[in-house]
């Protein structure tokens, strides 16, 4: 079985993926790709890996645990999605440590599914814009308790994923920038369930709408019907095209709005990120997606 999983990271996608896969559902099934609802491996999945406390299941926990997720037996890949896979927003930075229990939950993903084909897909945002939206999911007082000994200058995704190869060492990594999921939607969509390039998916531009409003939906629609593009990099530009006429500025600027956190390290938070990004695209085993490529 192949299992294609969206594990996060927290506080970026909001189940807007997930919502994307399941309109697509009956596509999926006659290709014999399963998007079972939330609701049937969410609680399951984690309680199971909390479990093993780091012992081996049983032999049969695996084929059990399918049997609960897919009702249907003609299915060769699942879809799934969690972005609290890896841990709750409260628990990001834990012992002083970006997502310190990465390693733990992909090794018992793993676990849990030995002889499968599993796949992982995460997106991630800048440090500054994700301290604070996950500060306010938290139960910390102050954005300095949340990070405890850390700071923005301390947190790299690329040693994230670093810990993420760690407990899944030949595991296929997907990885994308938040602020360009937008324009990558379709292209997510696509990655998640490896349909061919010949089948029409829905969902593609979910994510713009709230940006650009039904004209700039439109007009892309328009855009894409008359001149079908022949590759990702020219999907994109034609969405930028038409974003820079009808974007709503004020959906789409992350505004810091807490106090603890100053401009000049947003903006050394800012520039971290960018410069992490060329880290986990040298990393083996790992896709980044960016946008016009």
């Amino acid at each position: 079985m192949q299992i294609a999983f969206h594990i996060g990271a927290n506080c970026t996608d909001e189940d807007r993926l997930l919502k994307s896969l399941l309109k697509n559902g009956d596509t999926f099934r006659k290709h014999g790709i399963a998007v079972p609802g939330p609701g049937r491996y969410r609680s399951l999945i984690r309680e199971t890996i909390q479990g093993l406390g780091g012992i081996p299941p049983h032999a049969d926990t695996r084929d059990i645990l399918l049997d609960a997720i897919v009702e249907s037996g003609d299915i060769h890949r699942v879809l799934l999605s969690n972005e609290n896979f890896i841990c709750i927003p409260n628990r990001v930075f834990e012992n002083a440590t970006f997502y310190e229990q990465a390693t733990s939950k992909t090794h018992g993903l793993h676990q849990l599914f030995p002889d499968d084909d599993i796949e992982l897909f995460i997106g991630i945002r800048n440090p500054a814009t994700f301290a604070q939206e996950t500060f306010r999911k938290s139960k910390s007082a102050t954005i300095q308790e949340h990070l405890g000994l850390l700071s923005l200058r301390d947190l790299h995704w690329s040693k994230v994923i670093g810990r993420i190869k760690a407990g899944a060492p030949d595991t296929p990594i997907t990885v994308w920038c938040n602020e360009d999921a937008p324009l990558l939607f379709e292209q997510l969509i696509r990655a998640m369930s490896n349909i061919a390039p010949d089948v029409t998916v829905d969902g593609g531009l979910d994510m713009l709408a709230p940006l650009i409003g039904n004209d700039g939906i439109k007009a892309i629609e328009a855009e894409l019907s008359k001149n079908p593009p022949t590759s990702h990099a020219e999907r994109h530009e034609v969405i930028a095209k038409v974003w820079e006429q009808h974007v709503i500025t004020d959906k789409v600027e992350d505004v810091i709005e807490i106090s603890g956190l100053t401009n000049d390290q947003i903006a050394d938070a800012t520039q971290a990120y960018d410069d992490d990004l060329a880290r986990i695209a040298a990393i083996s085993g790992v896709k980044l997606l960016l946008p016009f490529t």
